[in-house]
């Protein structure tokens, strides 16, 4: 089995074509306001922002051999708006192409963030030198190098071109998802990026994102839930929350990780029950771990319904569903974009117990959001930043339940853990470096590290940013807080902290930020909810100092 590594695992990297509809309403000082009625529609946002594009294609980088996507739409309580768009290059995918456009709300013109600046057209075009077969050969023997050796099977690997302008000139790549099960059945998976003409690696990621009735959970006590009923037997499906429901496994795994190369996916077969009270808080009761997995669902759709106004992970009111019992033994959770699902293993009971604790939903459910909005590129700084964003919002999902059975701290992961682990949590956001792993301050190198590692930078920042440097208790739990520069930071409040997150995510930050662009971004945010002479805009500065940001 493969080495155990204290984090959940995830992936995300956008490409262009990718249809999202949301549009999140702002928490704190932007709410609604008496002229909220006269707010611009996302209708008339994007015809604002088409002519934006026609206008300012120069600025923008944009030629005829371009197409562009609306990805995502937001408009302010003040009418001000914000259209994100993907881009192909002669129909290939551009990482590293999005770009928010930003209007005024007479639908003007203000600005734009890019991911990259310049030209995206490849300077050696879009026909490859390496053959796609050779691209697939590549992405299998890296898939094989990461799982030191083990004997692998089921192996699939499916390349597709595009064009990368992440790292450097843009070039022709291929991306390749390589997806296979190790020697218990349990899925393994990595995206490849390859020079399409010199057959060098340039990047790689993994491709898991490892996190009415009443029920009995594991974690989180006895906790209501609204089920469906249909004849005679109840449903573990929300209506009120997009129809989520939560489905068993049964043990099975997918032939597949992404939709695109699927055969056949692990069954989800909705839990049924005759009373409409579930589970018996014992992981004996199949339906147990199902009850965790949907209140988890349930609080993530409340929090950023209620805080954000973001009406489900896309914005759109759909719900997502959750499998759990995946596999066997399988010490992971992930939220997989194909499927728009979390899916939560049970852990081989030495290391790690059933994944399905409340932060760990709002991990895995705020990849979703992420994916969806910034789509923060995988790999590198963006890849430890898209982490952080998930830990951000778990940790806050977890205080906005106030479940008096697991309240909220800043340990991630606190409750599945278990004496073969080592630890007490899989990650410590006031100090992160606890984990053996993480830093805590950033580094020219924090690049180079892997992301659940390099995210310690974003959570250190977080954790300053609400509740200030140095020692308390928080719900019973010690926290202590160093910082970089040793300076002492005073915290404004989670809540302070998830508006400014929030809005940085969705409106500034884009595929490539980095730590340095999320300083940018954030500070931004804060201006725009607080003022630029505000409090919280020089605390947004301090914390980012404080871990080394500046």
């Amino acid at each position: 089995m493969s080495r155990i590594r204290p984090h959940i695992r995830g992936s995300r990297l956008a490409t262009a074509g990718v249809a999202v509809t949301a549009a999140g309403l702002l928490a704190a000082t932007l709410t609604p306001s008496a002229g909220a009625a006269n707010k611009p529609t996302r209708a008339v946002a994007v015809e604002n922002a088409a002519a934006a594009l026609v206008d300012h294609a120069a600025a923008l980088g944009l030629t005829s051999a371009q197409e562009t996507k609306v990805r995502d739409v937001i408009v302010d309580a003040d009418g001000t708006q914000h259209v994100r768009y993907d881009r192909t290059y002669r129909q290939l995918p551009v990482l590293g192409g999005d770009f928010v456009v930003h209007l005024a709300k007479d639908g003007t013109y203000r600005s734009a963030s890019r991911a990259v600046r310049g030209s995206v057209a490849p300077a050696a075009g879009v026909t490859p030198a390496l053959p796609a077969t050779r691209a697939a050969d590549l992405a299998v023997s890296a898939l094989r190098a990461t799982n030191l050796g083990e004997a692998l099977r089921q192996l699939t690997a499916k390349p597709r071109l595009v064009v990368d302008a992440l790292h450097g000139s843009p070039k022709l790549a291929w991306r390749t998802d390589v997806v296979a099960r190790d020697s218990l059945g349990n899925p393994v998976g990595r995206t490849v990026l390859t020079d399409a003409r010199t057959g060098a690696e340039i990047d790689a990621w993994d491709t898991l994102e490892t996190a009415g009735g009443d029920g009995k959970s594991l974690y989180s006590g006895t906790v209501p839930l609204n089920t469906t009923l249909s004849g005679s037997t109840y449903q573990l499906k929300d209506a009120s929350r997009g129809g989520t429901y939560t489905g068993d496994a049964a043990g099975k795994v997918d032939l597949c990780l992404l939709g695109t190369i699927c055969v056949t996916r692990a069954p989800s077969t909705v839990f049924t029950d005759a009373d409409n009270h579930w589970g018996t808080g014992a992981n004996t009761d199949r339906a147990t771990a199902a009850v965790d997995a949907q209140y988890g669902t349930d609080m993530t759709w409340d929090y950023f319904k209620g805080v954000h106004g973001r009406n489900g992970i896309a914005g759109d009111g759909k719900g997502s569903y959750n499998r759990v019992h995946y596999g066997t033994r399988y010490n992971n959770a992930f939220w997989d974009d194909s499927c728009f699902c979390m899916t939560y293993g049970d852990g081989d009971g030495t290391n790690l117990g059933p994944l399905v604790s409340l932060d760990v939903a709002g991990h895995e459910m705020s990849h979703g959001v992420t994916s969806k909005t910034a789509a923060l590129t995988y790999s590198g700084e963006s890849g430890g930043l898209n982490e952080a964003t998930s830990d951000v919002f778990g940790t806050l999902v977890e205080f906005h339940a106030a479940n008096a059975s697991d309240p909220g701290d800043y340990l991630i992961g606190e409750k599945i853990v278990r004496d073969g682990f080592g630890q007490d949590a899989l990650r410590y956001m006031d100090k992160p470096s606890k984990d053996g792993s993480s830093v805590d301050c950033w580094t020219t190198g924090a690049a180079d590290l892997d992301v659940h590692y390099s995210s310690g930078i974003g959570n250190h920042f977080a954790y300053l940013l609400a509740e200030g440097s140095g020692a308390k208790s928080i719900n019973g739990t010690v926290h202590n807080s160093p910082t970089c520069n040793g300076s002492s930071v005073t915290g404004i409040g989670r809540a302070k902290l998830g508006a400014i997150w929030y809005r940085a995510l969705t409106v500034y930050m884009t595929s490539s930020t980095n730590y340095a662009g999320a300083r940018t971004a954030t500070l931004s945010a804060a201006k725009d909810l607080y003022g630029s002479g505000s409090s919280e805009y020089a605390a947004v500065a301090a914390a980012w100092s404080a871990v080394g940001v500046g």
